[in-house]
């Protein structure tokens, strides 16, 4: 019985990234982002449950990442398109019948937005690299999918809840908007060393890094609330950088 525990954690991932779909199709991003965030929850406890219990499994491998495909794959190419859509229509718009008649009207106009599908795209391509990748274990190569949906997810909570015009003339241009996609694909299936939070034990001294990551992390959140995702995501990329390195030439 115990050793189906963590499959129904990443099915409770795979429900929400569905609730989240259906929501980002909508444009009801606020929700979308609250349903993702609840898979990422999913996604970290199912590892954990997995390892505690010790039923690790070939069968959990496959539908983890199965889960993450659409909950990180999947809607972060959608809000993507939205981002895109509301570029092209001249500035954000979360009314409902104003979108689905731009995507009936699509054909006449441009189909930039669609491109926002390469993140989707990047995401599928790094998950089944993840599954073959046999090294993967306490570190990633590569920007992990859900810390990618997390960033593409800021942007839209980032308009909602600290309206700047400077801040929504960046984010709903449509050069920031592709140049974010493109790196964002890239940062996916690059050779970047980035450490993983899985913790084998509580030790501090054994996961310093990790320790020090959460709690500045914590702090970024409470001061600065969504505006801090994609500072935290730098904070990671770099941060795991210079550890990586600096292991090395120890």
């Amino acid at each position: 019985m115990r050793k189906h525990i963590p499959n129904f954690i990443t099915l409770l991932n795979l429900f929400c990234g569905c609730v989240a779909t259906v929501f980002a199709v909508l444009n009801q991003l606020e929700l979308t982002a609250l349903f993702v965030a609840l898979g990422i929850f999913f996604d970290f406890f199912d590892g954990l449950a997995a390892r505690v219990l010790n039923v690790k499994s070939e069968l959990g491998l496959q539908l983890d990442s199965l889960a993450d495909m659409v909950t990180s794959g999947l809607v972060p190419g959608i809000v993507m398109f939205q981002l895109l859509g509301s570029s092209q229509m001249g500035g954000w718009n979360n009314d409902v019948l104003n979108r689905m008649a731009y995507l009936g009207d699509f054909q006449l106009g441009s189909v930039l937005p669609f491109s926002g599908f390469i993140i989707t795209l990047a995401s599928a391509y790094r998950l089944a690299k993840f599954n073959l990748d046999e090294n993967q274990v306490s570190s990633f190569i590569g920007l992990p999918t859900p810390a990618n949906a997390l960033l593409i997810l800021s942007l839209p909570l980032i308009l909602f809840y600290h309206p700047s015009n400077i801040l929504s003339d960046i984010i709903l241009n449509q050069w920031f908007l592709i140049g974010l996609t493109l790196l964002s694909a890239f940062l996916l299936n690059c050779n970047l060393p980035l450490f993983a939070l899985k913790f084998k034990n509580w030790s501090f001294n054994d996961n310093v890094l990790r320790y020090i990551f959460l709690i500045i992390s914590l702090v970024l959140l409470i001061t600065m609330q969504f505006l801090a995702v994609p500072i935290i995501i730098l904070f990671y990329v770099l941060s795991s950088l210079v550890s990586h390195f600096g292991l090395v030439k120890k």
